[in-house]
């Protein structure tokens, strides 16, 4: 809010907060079928949805710099939300224990993280191979060495 000539304004800001809010709960209200999917305890299921609620933008600039790190975690999370999809559809016909379904996520997760590390790895000593003298192992071509 801004004061302009006595009077108390709104400024676009409010609107940026209230967008931001917004998604917050709709985010939050999202994740309940993932959350009911694992357990049937109404005690975890609220519980874990006021953490939702609480931490979701602070976590939104670290999943943001992550995503940037690990270029296959989207996908992998893709597969986790496919295996909780797949998993509730089939809740009726098998019950998966939770420990199961835990050890998938994290599987999966896994997966994605190392597969990640591995690209980039890989694309960094393509990169370094590319630049003279950094695969011999100097860190900068070979005519910095040369003394004037």
């Amino acid at each position: 809010f801004v004061r302009q000539a006595g009077k108390l304004l709104v400024t676009p800001l409010l609107l940026v907060l209230i967008v931001i809010e917004t998604t917050d709960v709709v985010f939050a209200v999202d994740s309940v079928p993932a959350v009911i999917a694992i357990t049937q305890d109404p005690f975890i299921v609220y519980t874990s949805n006021v953490f939702a609620i609480l931490g979701l933008r602070a976590l939104y600039f670290l999943l943001a710099g992550v995503m940037r790190q690990f270029r296959y975690l989207k996908v992998g999370l893709s597969v986790v939300l496919c295996f909780i999809g797949v998993k509730m559809m089939l809740a009726d016909i098998y019950k998966l224990p939770t420990y199961m379904a835990l050890g998938a996520i994290a599987a999966i997760l896994g997966a994605a993280i190392v597969a990640s590390l591995i690209a980039a790895r890989r694309e960094e000593q393509a990169g370094a191979a590319a630049i003279p003298g950094v695969s011999e192992g100097t860190g900068h071509p070979p005519d910095a060495d040369a003394e004037p």
